[in-house]
């Protein structure tokens, strides 16, 4: 993760008599920030390294040396996640939000914990938000992200809209197609969501997931040729994995 600080200016009164000169000021500012820096980098290296506790302390003394540093609020919001404390990682994605807006990765990452939270409205504002940032190239993943969520609320006409949107900013993105084709036979489409698992399947390996929905969707259409082989492919390949176990429970 790479820290992009947003450096306060800081205002040096002189209470000796004397002023200090441009050239001290510059020196100071360049401690602060170094020091806010090299905590920002250690705090970001244990919370990668799953060391949650110190990641939060060595976080916090970065932000005492710079309050407005986005992305130490934005990884020390993720920490508080993992903390299980969502009143301060919710104050810390706010500021991470707050002091650099354009920050796609940082609403994205709201959004998702937002929508965890149940907050369903708000976690669609902060994926529309990310989604509209020009420089953001992996906008058909927030869509996604936002579709899933929707999904959950539950709002299927919203999470479809999101779906849309992200296939045709990239036709080929294959978590969309999965999850489009996993809405479709949620709401009784069985045929749209055979559409787009073919789709899916022309650029993408299966999981034991995508061959158990595979299973679910002939089913559904009455086609046991097809459904058989969608068995076969995923007790061959996926033999312990838990839909199988379905499978072979429910045969």
């Amino acid at each position: 993760m790479n820290a992009r600080l947003l450096l306060s200016t800081w205002l040096m009164l002189a209470i000796s008599g004397c002023v200090s000169s441009t050239s001290n000021v510059a020196e100071f500012e360049a401690d602060d920030a170094d020091a806010a820096k090299q905590y920002y980098q250690l705090g970001a290296r244990y919370y990668r390294n799953g060391s949650y506790e110190l990641a939060r302390d060595r976080l916090k003394l970065a932000l005492e040396f710079e309050p407005r540093m986005a992305m130490g609020h934005y990884t020390l919001a993720l920490t508080y996640e993992q903390l299980e404390n969502a009143r301060l990682a919710t104050e810390h994605y706010e500021a991470a939000v707050r002091y650099e807006p354009k920050n796609y990765d940082a609403l994205n990452a709201y959004a998702v914990f937002l929508c965890r939270q149940r907050e369903f409205d708000e976690a669609r504002r902060q994926f529309e938000k990310a989604v509209s940032v020009v420089e953001n190239d992996n906008a058909e993943v927030m869509l996604t992200n936002a579709g899933v969520c929707m999904s959950r609320k539950p709002d299927f006409e919203q999470a479809e809209v999101f779906f849309r949107k992200a296939i045709q900013r990239k036709p080929s993105y294959g978590e969309a197609l999965i999850q489009m084709s996993a809405l479709k036979h949620k709401t009784g489409n069985d045929l749209h969501a055979r559409a787009f698992l073919q789709r899916y399947l022309e650029r993408n390996d299966p999981s034991a997931a995508v061959l158990y929905l595979g299973y679910q969707i002939e089913e559904k259409l009455g086609d046991e040729r097809a459904s058989g082989e969608f068995v076969d492919q995923l007790l061959r390949d996926f033999p312990d994995s838990s839909e199988a176990q379905h499978v072979r429970e429910s045969s």
